[in-house]
């Protein structure tokens, strides 16, 4: 899948990215927890740049 950079991410974009479930991402924000994402109505979108931070955060922490 070739992710676009210059919009936001759905769910279905981000979970693979991540390679984990789509469920995974609406579980981790219903517990306050994840990557950063923003509703845009009822649809959940992840900014593509800000996911890689936190990507990379994690890859600090361990």
């Amino acid at each position: 899948m070739d992710l676009p950079e210059n919009r936001m991410w759905t769910p279905e974009e981000v979970a693979y990215f991540l390679d984990v479930p789509v469920k995974t991402l609406y579980q981790w924000k219903w517990l306050g927890e994840g990557p950063p994402v923003k509703k845009v109505g009822r649809h959940l979108r992840y900014d593509p740049v800000k996911l890689r931070a936190w990507f990379a955060a994690g890859d600090e922490a361990a």
